[in-house]
């Protein structure tokens, strides 16, 4: 079975990867600053305000593991289970579905699919068509 990906497919992934990164750094970033918006919406979920710095680095130490290329598995395994947390979160304080339960799995299927159009290891885990 070939594993071989286009150039295309390789700038595509990097451009997802890029924009999730940025996403979830941005996120990290908020809760390590402490900023009022994420000390407000960690409390609002029933988390106690001295949690949001330690969920800040655990997000951030998996974040930079997805971004380098030799541990971007290991990255996105980790970040998937952050994000299960997330949604177990948003069911447990009763969100609405799309909007917010739901947004930590878009969030992970952009992860996984930027590293399946970049990486040949993920791609030959997970045949998605039968050549």
């Amino acid at each position: 079975m070939s594993t071989t990906i286009s150039r295309t497919q390789i700038w595509t992934g990097r451009t997802l990867t890029g924009l999730a990164a940025a996403f979830l750094l941005f996120d990290a970033g908020m809760k390590l600053l402490k900023l009022p918006a994420a000390v407000e919406g960690t409390t609002t979920l029933g988390y106690p305000s001295g949690s949001v710095f330690g969920i800040g680095v655990v997000l951030l130490v998996c974040t930079v593991l997805y971004i380098l290329p030799r541990t971007s598995i290991l990255g996105a395994v980790l970040l998937t289970g952050y994000l299960g947390g997330a949604v177990a979160t948003q069911v447990r304080v009763g969100n609405p579905l799309f909007s917010h339960i739901l947004f930590p799995t878009y969030v992970a299927a952009l992860i996984w699919g930027s590293l399946y159009l970049r990486d040949a290891r993920v791609r030959a885990l997970v045949p998605l068509s039968a050549r």
